[in-house]
């Protein structure tokens, strides 16, 4: 079980630790809700030093990655980002990441904990026949998010990098409290923030001062169980639950993120060309419109039907909506808005009813 550069700030802060993708990680500290409430109105601070940083470098890296891929890396423009994900020739999902473009030759791969090894392999594999390295720097790099509507004030204070002009997936290369890092507009919250990858060494150092110093502003530490409840309120998939080897993007409603136009084949092309107009299963957000919560693996049932037709994948009590949310997989023909079902919740069928996700969106 390995444990982040942060375990000791986590249990003097009173966090209760959990085993998490191979990683003693703080799943909360004062409360999941008080946690989460925070990061809706001021701000969090997660370590997510667990999570995969692979690099890959070279003049062919741009290519390697599209071949690899299922987004054309090549596309971006030096400091921009992009979602993407690396598919299993049979079109499934290995792992969603976030693909960085540090420079010309250069791009940070970020993968899930629970994924890194299985990515790295299947990385360096499709790098054969490409001018391109893969170096993978996980076990060395921290990574803390500051999450929040005060995000950027907070962030500003201690960075030499000039915030405000840096947009949405995007990243630059500076210094937090006067240490060597790389700060990217990204996170998993629904909300501003920023992602900051460190020397490990630095992170202990950096989490003590941004926690001290925001206090005053609502700055909180905050754990896995908020980071759920934020990124399933925001409509964000986690793998595992709403991604695997037996769903592909097309069925998760991420589409979007293939790229048929790229030049090129990639690994599950031609598969997920065969299913992209009929996916075998839709995702959907459902709001329960009847006590209880959906858990992950309850059945998901037409109102009077025997049968299961679905099964939820994440579901909560969100603590922004005040009412119970979940997301599951329903045949298409039943994922359209308003859509009445009813979720198995032990011995009882609680009414649920089909809507739109994200179930939030931050104030503009």
């Amino acid at each position: 079980m390995h444990q982040t550069p942060l375990d000791a700030q986590h249990r003097a802060l009173g966090a209760r630790m959990i085993p998490f993708a191979g990683w003693e990680m703080p799943v909360q500290y004062a409360g999941i809700v008080q946690e989460h409430q925070a990061v809706r109105t001021a701000a969090g601070l997660f370590d997510l030093s667990h999570m995969g940083e692979l690099w890959i470098r070279g003049p062919g890296a741009a290519a390697a990655l599209d071949a690899a891929l299922v987004t054309a890396p090549s596309r971006l423009k030096d400091g921009r980002a992009h979602y993407s994900m690396i598919c299993a020739p049979d079109g499934s999902v290995m792992d969603d990441l976030i693909v960085y473009r540090t420079a010309a030759e250069e791009f940070l791969v970020v993968a899930n904990a629970s994924n890194r090894e299985v990515v790295a392999a299947a990385l360096a594999e499709r790098l054969a026949g490409h001018d391109a390295t893969l170096d993978d720097a996980s076990l060395r790099t921290a990574l803390i998010a500051i999450q929040g509507p005060r995000a950027v004030e907070l962030l500003q204070a201690h960075t030499d990098i000039d915030l405000s002009p840096l947009k949405y997936y995007s990243i630059a290369a500076g210094q937090v409290c006067k240490r060597a890092a790389l700060i990217a507009r990204t996170g998993y919250t629904g909300e501003d923030g920023f992602e900051v990858y460190l020397a490990w060494d630095d992170a202990a150092r950096i989490w003590n001062h941004l926690l001290e110093e925001g206090k005053a502003a609502g700055l909180v530490p905050a754990g896995l169980g908020a980071r759920d409840t934020l990124r399933l309120e925001a409509g964000m998939p986690l793998y595992g639950q709403e991604l695997d080897r037996e769903t592909t993007p097309f069925e998760a409603g991420l589409g979007r993120v293939v790229k048929f136009d790229k030049d090129g084949d990639f690994v599950g092309r031609a598969a997920l060309e065969a299913v992209k107009d009929a996916p075998a299963k839709v995702l959907v957000g459902l709001r329960l419109t009847g006590r209880g919560i959906a858990r992950t693996g309850y059945p998901v049932y037409l109102p009077a039907a025997a049968e299961a037709v679905g099964r939820v994948t994440s579901g909560t009590a969100s603590p922004t909506l005040g009412h119970p949310i979940a997301m599951a997989f329903v045949p298409a023909e039943l994922a359209a808005p308003d859509t009445a079902l009813e979720v198995g919740i032990r011995a009882d069928r609680v009414p649920a009813v089909v809507i739109p996700m994200p179930f939030y969106r931050r104030p503009t």
